[in-house]
């Protein structure tokens, strides 16, 4: 006996649909016969804005699943309803009475709350401000396909990630499963089962080129503001982007023969692993942007994303997203400084335990347990090797 709900997702032969004209990606696709009526031609065409073959192919994904909702709905209309004539009533007050998103979580929050964190929650709420955001705050059953698929194209075009996009799409089905449940809602979930490109989920780990890297820092140089100083400071340490915007000012220590970021675990941020928690050399670009913050009144290095009680790396993520595409193009995101960083002193042929605890990998073997570590001039040694 099957139990459990069946779920799909339509795949699409992507390459069919697209097209290339002068350099950038266009949408084609010929309308079904039974529906050309409704158009004035007999295909659908048009531009994709964009030059990456990656971001054409997300598109058009999108694009085909929409038009498919809209063809399905224009046919049912056009359907015969079988036994009309033993229908008592088809009067509804034409409301949709199941929670909004807000009181969506704050249910969910309300029954999950004594087992999750702090963090949990703030990012319960977080996803669930993004939906309204791009959506409104509607009732929870009154969301589509098309309106889920809406949703991760707002979210990309925010300059998130596919993991991070994945992650918050994780969130919202998880709310709206255990909402409709404990309310006796009957239907189906539309984020359920949204179309999720397969490539990119590599993009998060693609290193990105030194010439793309000295675009970068060069772009970041003119502007010359908070959040480009946070991007030139991950840029030559390898922090990841929540360590970097969590920082304190008096982590950053300039004082020094050996200039360097005591990286360490704060109340509105905490560190992903034991050895997260690091000194890391300041060289390069890195260094031009500390001596900067410096100069800032306060007392975190970002203020514009911390406050006592919470780092919102997400949106310096999607602002830093954003704007690198502008420089460098859509095949990289900022993560990719920190695996650039790893490329970098390997090239300069750098033991690979200092490499680790340069980056706070988590190393491996029983020996890497012991002793307190490398100390600022030697990790520093290596560093400017690749200044």
């Amino acid at each position: 006996m099957l139990t459990g709900k069946v779920t799909y997702r339509m795949t699409y032969n992507i390459n069919s649909y697209i097209r290339v004209r002068f350099g950038i990606y266009y949408f084609v696709r010929r309308v079904p016969a039974d529906l050309q009526h409704y158009y004035r031609s007999d295909r659908v065409s048009m531009s994709l804005r964009t030059k990456s073959e990656s971001a054409a192919r997300r598109t058009a994904q999108s694009i085909c699943q929409r038009l498919d909702d809209y063809w399905h709905g224009l046919r049912l209309q056009k359907m015969e309803v079988p036994a009309l004539h033993l229908v008592i009533s088809t009067e509804t007050d034409g409301k949709d009475n199941s929670p909004t998103m807000m009181e969506a979580v704050d249910v969910y929050l309300q029954l999950k709350s004594n087992k999750q964190s702090p963090t949990f929650i703030r990012a319960a709420r977080r996803n669930s401000k993004y939906l309204v955001e791009a959506l409104g705050n509607r009732p929870i059953t009154s969301y589509s396909s098309s309106d889920a698929a809406a949703f991760r194209d707002y979210l990309f075009d925010k300059g998130l990630a596919l993991g991070s996009v994945k992650r918050i799409f994780s969130s919202i089905r998880s709310i709206i499963n255990l909402v409709m449940l404990e309310n006796g809602i009957e239907g189906s979930n539309a984020f359920s089962r949204t179309y999720m490109p397969e490539r990119g989920e590599s993009q998060d780990r693609q290193p990105i080129p030194n010439d793309k890297l000295a675009q970068l820092q060069e772009a970041c140089m003119h502007e010359d503001d908070d959040i480009r100083w946070l991007l030139l400071l991950i840029s030559d340490t390898g922090m990841r982007l929540a360590e970097a915007a969590g920082l304190a000012k008096e982590d950053i220590i300039l004082a020094t023969d050996f200039p360097y970021i005591d990286l360490k675990p704060h109340s509105w941020r905490r560190l992903k692993t034991k050895s997260s928690a690091r000194h890391i050399p300041l060289v390069g670009k890195s260094l031009v942007a500390a001596h900067r913050i410096a100069e800032l009144n306060s007392i975190y290095a970002f203020p514009r994303y911390c406050n006592g009680k919470v780092c919102n790396a997400n949106s310096a993520s999607a602002a830093l997203n954003k704007w690198m595409k502008t420089i460098i193009g859509d095949d990289y995101v900022i993560h990719g400084l920190r695996h650039s960083l790893r490329d970098r002193l390997r090239a300069a042929e750098c033991p690979s335990d200092i490499i680790d605890a340069i980056g706070g990998w988590t190393t491996s073997g029983v020996g890497h347990g012991y002793g307190n570590g490398y100390s600022v001039d030697i990790l520093a040694k290596w560093m400017r090797k690749i200044d």
